[in-house]
């Protein structure tokens, strides 16, 4: 059986490791820091944190998403924090909206890939939830020394552009207010939204004056080639022009206010029968501790709600009925204590076993004919395997699973609570799999296999191959291999390193999990966009 690594003994509990976490996203969330900050001060701009308290209602919850975006991953550039753009969905006039704003404080706001990637990630959340768009425009552009890896592909720079415009055909209102630069490939994305407001002092244009010199000889200034001003009174191109940042998010407030009002509610809900505090005092930070899951769902689901399904069969995997907020959804969890099936075989928590798959995968297809959401809960290992397994068909029922996740059409939700190995990431709504949000908890860990048993199959590799050019690699060499390929694989499978790439939406405190899911699921259960305004061909 392939399993995840057991290393050193563990040196934080989950609750310090929560703590640690958040003290890392409280200095993520400065940006660029106070040098930044003075500079957009000087400007008269407010920095990005700002604009968004002034935006968003009082008091209300920011859901913000990849906030560990680029982290650690631009080493020659120097830090990128967020990747120097917030995006969340929060509460604008009490409407939930998707933002998107650039960070100038953070390397003027230019783009790296990790920038694309969670731009695109917020309007595919934004399309699948029917969220109104609002972008907060201020960034110099491309990161022009990696241009090769922002630029061209089907998922990169473009991208964006091309989204604005499918998003307008589906009907999904898009706001955008220029407050900064926004030049060159850019410029197209405030344009191709329904309103476009600018500030006095910023630059819409597809060349600066310098490039516009140099391409064409031609001596302009900025205001006259793309300030507010001009593009009020001349090219038409801006909506509303405003002095200042303060003026501009009041009238962005008030153009969202025309919108109309959400009107869902959940049915009513009972406490969970736990203490969400709990989950800290169940659940290991190294992951070794095994937990009967259906504890940690009811400090997480509404007191006295879970069903659970065949609770007598595939007991590896917990399938419930359950509510969350007064939401109804479905619950697939790994169960993480040892059990015993139908004919006494012995098996193993958090392994996905035949019985277990199958239950699964007819699970799923009876929430999406009852149109529940799905709630995945992660701490899988991954696959039972050997001559048993094998026998048992396990390749055939994983692939009912796996099939019947691709194909659901309800809205799903995974939160990764320990281990998300190999082709159980999959199977459990991994993020190949279109989840509508995916969150992990601070002790979550992703790999197609854990360390150890990486360290070894490579090292196995590596002996055969020095053993066919006729050479024997010493003790030492094979420790040192070892260490380093176990060593690389901790560092890759710390959860920071995945959300730095995109691959959760964000880290969540576990005590916040019931909380998160709620707001989650309010937005998952918006109503799908009814089309865009059609018209005739014009001649314009």
């Amino acid at each position: 059986m392939r399993t995840a690594t057991k290393t050193s003994p563990p040196t934080k509990s989950l609750e310090s490791l929560a703590r640690q976490i958040e003290r890392q996203e409280a200095e993520l969330r400065k940006g660029g820091g106070e040098a930044g900050h003075e500079r957009q001060r000087k400007l008269g701009r407010l920095g990005v944190r700002e604009r968004l308290s002034r935006l968003l209602d009082p008091d209300a919850p920011f859901l913000e998403l990849n906030l560990w975006a680029a982290y650690e991953m631009y080493p020659q550039a120097g830090e990128v924090p967020a990747a120097a753009v917030v995006t969340g969905v929060g509460s604008v006039e009490r409407r939930s909206c998707m933002i998107v704003a650039n960070d100038a404080t953070t390397k003027a706001g230019a783009f790296f890939p990790a920038t694309v990637k969670k731009v695109l990630r917020a309007q595919r959340i934004a399309a699948r939830c029917n969220l109104p768009l609002i972008y907060l425009v201020d960034s110099a552009g491309v990161y022009l020394p990696m241009q090769d890896e922002i630029f061209p592909d089907e998922d990169d720079f473009g991208r964006i552009f091309r989204n604005n415009a499918v998003l307008s055909a589906m009907g999904v209102p898009q706001f955008a207010a220029i407050m900064g630069n926004c030049v060159a490939g850019g410029a197209y994305l405030p344009v191709l939204c329904d309103k476009v407001l600018m500030t006095e002092g910023s630059e819409l244009d597809l060349a600066g004056p310098a490039l516009v010199k140099a391409a064409i000889g031609q001596e302009v200034d900025r205001e006259q080639l793309g300030g507010a001003e001009m593009h009020a009174r001349v090219s038409g191109t801006i909506d509303f022009r405003e002095r200042d940042d303060e003026a501009c998010l009041a009238r962005l407030r008030s153009l969202v206010a025309l919108l109309p009002a959400q009107s869902i509610s959940p049915d009513r809900f009972a406490a969970p029968d736990s203490d969400p505090q709990d989950l800290y005092r169940l659940v290991s930070a190294d992951g070794h501790g095994e937990y009967d899951v259906r504890a940690l769902l009811r400090s997480i689901v509404d007191g006295g709600s879970l069903q659970e399904y065949k609770a007598e069969y595939g007991k590896t995997l917990v399938c419930a009925y359950a509510t969350i907020g007064g939401y109804k959804v479905g619950v697939i969890a790994n169960q993480r204590t040892r059990c015993k099936s139908g004919d006494g075989e012995l098996q193993i928590g958090g392994v996905i076993y035949h019985d277990s798959a199958d239950k699964a995968a007819r699970f799923v297809m009876d929430c999406n004919q009852t149109g529940l959401p799905i709630v995945f809960f992660q701490d899988v290992v991954g696959f039972m395997v050997g001559r048993d397994s094998e026998q048992h068909g396990i390749i055939r029922s994983g692939a009912k699973l796996v099939n019947a996740v691709s194909n659901s059409g309800v809205p799903k939700i995974t939160v990764i609570v320990g281990g998300s190995f190999g082709a159980g990431n999959y199977a459990l709504c991994g993020k190949a799999f279109d989840p509508t949000f995916i969150f992990a908890w601070p002790n979550a860990r992703y790999a197609v296999m854990g360390a150890e048993q990486a360290a070894e199959t490579i090292l196995s590799i590596e002996r055969r191959a020095a053993e066919r050019n006729g050479r024997k690699l010493a003790d030492d060499e094979l420790r040192g291999l070892h260490d380093k390929i176990a060593n690389d694989y901790q560092r890759q499978t710390d959860i920071r390193y995945g959300a730095a790439r995109g691959w959760v939406d964000a880290i969540i405190a576990p005590h916040t999990t019931r909380d998160v899911l709620v707001h989650a699921l309010q937005l998952a259960m918006r109503p799908g966009p009814g089309g865009g305004f059609r018209a005739g061909v014009l001649q314009v």
